[in-house]
């Protein structure tokens, strides 16, 4: 389950500053689309939260718009557009800036601040130079003093840090110039304050006051304010002011929607067990942190002044300690970097009944947005069977947000699986993350959790982020975590397909509250079909001389056509999304494999082997019939010959879940039509082949670039070649920065002689091959059309064939509407393929050598003209796995209802 919206969002980032750039072109950027709105897939992310306004150009509006488009749930839309009205620019961020931060990632910080800037953008910089203060020191001969942890503050120390501190500040300031961004150096009259403590500190001081005015001056001009951390006191002495504190200050007088500390550390880490801490909801965690024994020094007062300055703000606002390679993600997402530090939801826990407050207020929750008239009176029902049942509650003071657990007994089948029987949230406990704080209690407290959920919920992506994996099964979704043992799983799995949500017994809220909204429908469906009826009648006799109508139907007489119509709560997703498909199948799906014989087939018959919830049943090759199949464990299958009359005689008894049709070209048709003329319509047919590439009634099975619902969805599923699929990777990310044709993309692709396949030719012919490059097909090429027809652009494909077995080699050269970095480009790809597990994305060009047996694609080498108006990328790819077999198994995953990369080996 890919999660998006961290990834969305600085995707949103660089496009949108790109965009600014190239206003002249914006009219090309915009007709050359990835794909159709039907095709183009972002993956889903976790929450985000866009925290500024962009300016007027009308490109940037652009591209916040096509980012939207592509967040895959509605509550995230209704997250990202919340926050993004919400906040002005001086509201935006307050930054903090560590000194090694300005030695040794001061071309990151400047490009991320040129990245918000050219945004509309306008974080309020104070910056620190603690470690060039504390080298200038040793090289003057004065030894540091500290008493507490801080540093005392003598007249040739502060004389040393005046000087450093302006020099520093006016270092960054020219390095933003340099990058494009203006900003102003503010270096006194905004921060006031007292002696710290005089007689022992001597020019030390704490804020007391800031005059923002010079500051919103700065923004209000269009330039970024870069602050340093010296102050003044009342009669004008500059006195000496921590960086973090100053910082808290600005905070408290600006009241920005983020604060952000930059450390090189990148967040803070939990010393027993060496792991960063995401995040620390203080409301609920704060006592807790304090009385850790590594929670000393300064991370104590850290955390402590963190929380007395969020205290004294929104709640809204919070502070992260990140390292400034992904500021950008900080600034986008709420949870998105480093240790995010909130005041969070406080929440409270029940183990039973009678330890709520007010069971009034707890039976109008779990009653609240139900359906059905019923519905009260199920939840007293509910509520009295929980009664003798252990429980775990949580929720908030007001029951925006309310979970039931039943934790594991002795008795249950899986003795150490809890159950989440009941999660009730309004829309405000979705829009504020109090869910993500209830999950964040439940994960600790139970480490292995199953839960089911409708097939319809608007928030199953959500969902699916919490979990390890799912299955689907007539309109219910089981998810859990937790779990890592495969005989587990396959458990687990089998009982919800044999018993759905009654496999914990009728203990599920939602699920009785939808059977009784269910029993309603249908009660008043039929009474309206009977009254229908009656009024019908009542017309015939009416207008008897007037029309021959005839009498209603038995089949709408019985209500049968209104229930159809009128589904309502129980209606499943038609587009169920991220491979969780309905599924009322036997357990484990029932394969059978169309031409066994090629490198192709063997490869997926070999990772068939390895999938827990699959099983081959037949495979068919006419050169090896009567052989026993090798590479498969699970039994003994036996190669057949099967004819498109065998195919359609077990169609018809429902033998087969999935067909993959591992043919060459022109040869799978006949085994197609005789599936599609059996009735089996529930049937899911993969074909490796290209016959039905470019035919609209089938759905291309590209998953990081085709919607991953639509593939679920999908019953004819066409596989995309090898070479197309590492070119359309490789291209797609530019494709709205392409300049307009008549230019075009050029991929330059070698692929080693297996997929000429086993036939033998000049092709794979080894000694043909030895010290040779054999190019073929230079136009017109089946892949050139099928990259072309997938991208919506024109595209040139230039294959040969090489000396070794497996992997492509792809050199692409794009011609760009405007001048990009390659920097930039490589920006692009990183944020389009952000959590792809089958996509890496690096620096530099991959090895051909290296790509040989990886069930990925790796992409890099990105490099650009001097013109700024060319890019070059390189991809590779394993033409039988990720170019054919595992692209195969990916796609009959999402379509069979398992997870995406079951039985794939992901690194």
């Amino acid at each position: 389950m890919q999660s998006v919206t961290r990834k969305a969002a600085r995707q949103l980032a660089r496009q949108a500053r790109i965009a600014s750039r190239a206003q002249s072109t914006t009219a090309v950027a915009t007709q050359r689309q990835t794909r159709t709105d039907n095709n183009v897939s972002t993956p889903s992310g976790r929450r985000s939260f866009a925290t500024a306004r962009y300016s007027d150009d009308g490109s940037a509006r652009s591209a916040v718009i096509n980012v939207l488009n592509n967040i895959a749930s509605k509550r995230e839309v209704q997250q990202y557009l919340a926050q993004f009205t919400s906040v002005s620019s001086q509201q935006f961020a307050v930054i903090k800036v560590g000194g090694a931060i300005m030695t040794d990632y001061l071309d990151v910080l400047c490009a991320s601040l040129r990245n918000l800037n050219q945004m509309g953008l306008f974080p309020v910089i104070i910056h620190g130079a603690g470690p060039q203060l504390n080298k200038l020191l040793e090289d003057a001969g004065v030894e540091p003093q500290y008493k507490e942890g801080i540093r005392i503050t003598d007249g040739k120390t502060l004389g040393i840090a005046r000087k450093l501190f302006l020099e520093e500040n006016l270092k960054l300031v020219e390095a933003l110039e340099s990058w494009g961004v203006r900003a102003r150096p503010i270096t006194s009259g905004v921060l006031m304050a007292d002696y710290k403590d005089k007689d022992t500190y001597q020019f030390v001081g704490e804020v007391n006051q800031v005059h923002a005015a010079s500051i919103k001056a700065s923004i209000a001009d269009g330039y970024i304010p870069v602050l340093t951390c010296m102050a003044e006191s009342e009669d004008g002495q500059v006195l000496n002011v921590n960086a973090d504190k100053a910082a808290a200050e600005l905070a408290r007088a600006l009241v920005p929607l983020k604060i952000v500390y930059l450390s090189e550390k990148g967040g803070i880490h939990d010393k027993e067990t060496g792991k960063l801490i995401e995040a620390i909801n203080l409301d609920e965690e704060y006592d807790e942190y304090m009385k850790k024994p590594w929670v000393i020094h300064g991370t104590r007062s850290k955390i402590r002044d963190i929380k007395t300055l969020l205290d004294d703000l929104p709640r809204s606002s919070s502070v992260a300690i990140i390292h400034p390679e992904t500021l950008e993600r900080e600034l986008f997402t709420h949870s998105g970097a480093g240790t995010l530090i909130r005041r969070g939801t406080k929440l409270h826990q029940a183990s039973s009944l009678p330890e709520f407050q007010n069971i009034d207020q707890l039976k109008q929750t779990l009653v609240r947005d139900r359906e059905g008239l019923d519905a009260a009176a199920v939840v007293d029902r509910y509520l009295q069977s929980l009664k003798t049942r252990p429980l775990r509650a949580y929720y908030d003071d007001n029951m925006e947000a309310l979970a039931i657990v039943l934790p594991p007994t002795e008795t249950s089948a899986n003795a150490l699986l809890a159950h989440l029987a009941t999660l009730t949230m309004t829309r405000s406990a979705w829009l504020s993350n109090i869910a993500d704080n209830v999950f964040q209690n439940l994960k600790r407290d139970f480490p292995k959790l199953a839960w089911t959920v409708k097939q319809d919920d608007e928030n199953l992506t959500w969902f699916a982020e919490k979990a390890d994996g799912s299955i689907a099964r007539k309109g219910e979704v089981l998810f859990w975590y937790g779990i890592e043992s495969p005989e587990e799983v396959r458990e687990l799995m089998s009982e919800f397909v044999q018993h759905g949500r009654q496999m914990f017994g009728d203990i599920n809220l939602e699920s009785q509250l939808h059977r009784a909204a269910a029993a309603a429908e249908r009660i008043r469906a039929r009474a309206a079909s009977l009254a229908g009826m009656r009024g019908g009648q009542q017309e015939q006799q009416q207008a008897r001389a007037f029309s021959t109508s005839a009498r209603p139907s038995k089949r709408n007489a019985i209500g049968g056509q209104a229930g159809a119509q009128r589904r309502g709560y129980a209606t499943t997703n038609p587009n169920p999304p991220l491979g969780i498909k309905n599924s009322e199948k036997d357990y484990p799906s029932k394969v059978a494999v169309i031409g066994a014989r090629g490198y192709t087939g063997q490869a997926l018959i070999d990772m068939l082997n390895r999938h827990p919830n699959m099983d081959l049943c037949h495979v068919s090759s006419r050169e090896l019939a009567g052989k026993k199949l090798k590479g498969y464990d699970k039994k003994e299958v036996i190669y057949e010959v099967l004819t498109p009359d065998d195919i359609r005689r077990m169609a018809e008894k429902k033998e087969i879940d999935c067909w993959v049709m591992a043919l060459p070209n022109g040869l799978c048709k006949p085994y197609v039509d005789a599936i599609d003329e059996s009735g089996h319509k529930e049937a899911v047919v993969v074909d490796l082949s290209a016959d039905y590439r470019f035919d609209p009634t089938w759905t291309y099975g590209l998953p990081e670039l085709v919607q991953r619902n639509k593939i679920a969805s999908a019953t004819r599923i066409s596989n995309p070649g090898c070479y197309a699929t590492a070119a359309q990777l490789g291209i797609a990310p530019l494709v709205p920065h392409l300049a307009p044709e008549p230019a075009s993309p050029t991929v330059f692709g070698v692929s080693g002689y297996s997929g000429a396949g086993t036939k033998p030719s000049p092709k794979n012919d080894v000694n043909n091959l030895t010290n040779n490059l054999i190019a073929y097909s230079l136009t017109d090429h089946i892949h050139e059309r099928e990259i072309s027809t997938q991208l919506g652009t024109q595209v040139a494909f230039v294959p040969h064939v090489a000396v070794w077995f497996a992997g492509i080699h792809h050199t692409i050269s794009l011609p760009l509407a405007h001048s990009i970095t390659s920097r930039d480009v490589r920006q692009l790809y990183q944020d389009r393929y952000d959590k792809e597990k089958l996509v890496k994305v690096s620096g530099e060009s991959p090895q051909v050598k290296l790509i040989a047996g990886k069930h990925g694609v790796e992409i890099g080498g990105f490099a650009v003209h001097s013109s700024g108006k060319r890019a070059v990328v390189n991809v590779t790819i394993d033409n039988l796995l990720k170019g054919a077999a595992t692209q195969c198994l990916q796609n009959m995953n999402l379509a069979l209802g398992y997870g995406e990369y079951e039985g794939i080996p992901v690194d």
